[in-house]
């Protein structure tokens, strides 16, 4: 699905972005998603995020074999407007991390649904608390 967006610029202005809110994965209202139909389930963040970063300079990952509960922060991406950290949504371990996306942090904002993943997790929960790509669709648009 491509969702028209503005990018936070003023109504009046009529620059629209299309992001990518792909149908196949679950979403957190932290702008994280989640892909558990692949084990260790892979997480990652939007396209929305991205467009939020400016450029990344940094990508600081999580150690493999950590144990992380739904809310932790277990990233942090520095980029030319800031330092934001990544929350995790789901609880579980994370089995693999992205190297490339921390030797190059361009992947994740070129790939974010892609090569640009951060963490591969084993979940603890079956059924995480996250929302469907209409729900997420309906938090950016706003």
């Amino acid at each position: 699905m491509r969702l028209p967006y503005n990018g936070g610029m003023s109504e009046d202005n009529d620059t629209k972005l299309n992001l990518d809110v792909p149908e196949h994965l679950e979403y957190s209202d932290e702008h994280v998603w989640v892909d558990a139909s692949v084990e260790p389930a892979m997480v990652g963040v939007t396209e929305y995020a991205v467009g939020q970063f400016g450029e990344l300079v940094y990508v600081d990952l999580p150690e493999v074999g950590t144990q992380v509960e739904a809310g932790d922060e277990v990233a942090e991406f520095e980029s030319s407007k800031a330092v934001t950290a990544l929350v995790s949504p789901v609880a579980g371990t994370i089995r693999y991390v992205n190297s490339e996306a921390a030797d190059d942090p361009s992947i994740v904002t070129g790939d974010p649904y892609g090569e640009g993943w951060i963490f591969k997790i084993e979940l603890e929960d079956d059924e995480p608390d996250l929302l469907t790509a209409d729900e997420y669709a309906k938090i950016v648009a706003q």
